[in-house]
């Protein structure tokens, strides 16, 4: 595919509608539960290791950035991998990319039945749990195959909706602490020395806490400049996430004695300051996040089969664009189908799992893509990151780091999703691939 081929999609998504894509796509369900999971690993220090996961993660967005800002085009790292290694390391990349967008989606489906289960018990049931994520990704794929434009309004509407309530927490919980001169309790934290395998482990929690961007750059097509638009996109998130989440934590490890005792500490500690309503209200916020969130899922995740499908990678049907809507709606049908499926047959765990494990490849194949498509594309018009190949190279090293630690299950997952991805090659490796 060559940078400006007309595709027929529609270019609607502006600089701040793509910031707020990102944002989206980063905050879901893990600031309303990981505050307390990274408590128990390194306790009062737990907002420090906020900000060590967002320098970590930083390099990998920075890296994405400049390989971002040079297409013009669906497919994301899926494109980024094909252009810079071929056809095979594309698919491996775009395989576990749509298996990390699959499951991570399920998974916020899973968790909004879970938290929705608080105002509704009976959601808990099998035919009304089936009922209520029929309509949650019902709604959602209605609205995306009707146009790009409205499913970036809903996406915007969702991303402003979930901010408000963790910026409230976020302020009111700290000025709280404030007037109450509170600190951290020694009670609320382990007593036990903080190791480095403490830190590794919280960093590790938290660099998936910081994920999801790499599928709001997939839609380029639709991206309106992504050349100056993709920067500034993925750095703005990254500082907005990371301030939210920081402030975030010093509330809870300052307000609770039992931060790591609870699976609610953001409920727990708006009780605190705004009674009983803030329990309320931390939990429609998190069933608004968790919405929003796959909102996100559905507005870019079905153009990675677009774009497989567009370059003879998949078939042909999935880069079908709807005459009058202008969106890929059969991509759009295939992914609600699988990602309902995914969310009635599983649970959240499962689906998180999956997601996890198989972001860290992507990661380190896109930081490895950047060198190299410097060297093919010298004179291509794109965002320069100053010291790019070094970014890169510690951008690996990071993902090795973390690499290491997989467990036989995980990484039997991906084995699984790579020797799929090779019959796929193989399959459109064959000339008689254009009559299917």
């Amino acid at each position: 595919m060559e940078d400006g081929k007309p595709t027929g999609l529609v270019r609607a998504l502006g600089r701040w509608t793509l910031t707020a894509l990102v944002i989206n796509s980063i905050v879901g369900s893990g600031i309303f539960g990981l505050p307390s999971v990274v408590a128990g690993y390194v306790g009062r220090w737990s907002p420090v290791a906020y900000l060590l996961a967002a320098a970590g993660i930083g390099i990998i967005m920075a890296c994405f950035a400049e390989v971002a800002s040079q297409f013009g085009q669906a497919g994301g790292p899926y494109l980024y991998a094909r252009e810079a290694f071929g056809r095979f390391a594309g698919l491996e990349v775009a395989w576990l990319l749509w298996l990390v967008r699959l499951t991570a989606a399920a998974a916020a489906g899973n968790l909004f039945t879970s938290y929705l289960a608080e105002f509704w018990p009976a959601v808990e049931q099998p035919v009304p749990r089936l009922a209520v994520l029929t309509v949650l990704v019902g709604f959602l794929a209605v609205v995306n195959y009707r146009g790009v434009k409205s499913g970036a309004l809903v996406s915007n509407i969702f991303t402003v909706a979930k901010l408000l309530p963790l910026v409230a927490f976020a302020v009111a919980g700290g000025i709280f602490l404030l007037q109450t001169h509170a600190s951290a309790p020694a009670t609320s934290v382990p007593d036990a020395p903080v190791t480095a395998r403490n830190w590794s482990e919280a960093v590790l929690v938290l660099i998936f806490a910081y994920g999801g961007f790499e599928g709001a750059v997939v839609p380029m097509a639709e991206a309106k400049d992504p050349l100056r638009d993709a920067p500034f996109a993925l750095y703005t998130a990254l500082a907005t996430a990371t301030v939210l989440f920081f402030v975030i934590q010093v509330v809870v490890v300052g307000l609770l004695p039992s931060a790591v005792a609870t699976d609610r500490p953001l409920a727990l500690a708006a009780r605190l300051f705004w009674g009983q309503a803030g329990v309320a209200l931390i939990s429609v916020g998190a069933l608004i996040s968790l919405y929003g969130y796959l909102s996100a899922q559905m507005l870019h995740t079905p153009r990675i089969t677009f774009a497989l499908g567009e370059s003879g990678d998949f078939p042909s049907f999935f880069s079908s664009i709807h005459r009058r809507f202008l969106t890929p709606h059969l991509s759009i049908i295939v992914f609600s189908g699988i990602v309902w499926g995914l969310a009635a047959a599983g649970n959240f765990r499962w689906n998180v799992l999956i997601s996890s494990v198989s972001r860290l490849f992507i990661y380190g194949m896109v930081c490895a893509s950047l060198p190299v498509l410097r060297r093919k594309r010298p004179n291509a018009p794109a965002y320069r990151l100053s010291a790019g190949p070094y970014f890169a190279g510690a951008g690996i090293l990071f993902m090795l780091g973390l690499v290491w630690r997989l467990s036989a299950r995980e990484w039997a997952v991906v084995l699984v999703t790579m020797a799929i991805a090779f019959a796929n090659w193989l399959w459109a490796r064959r000339p008689q691939r254009e009559i299917l």
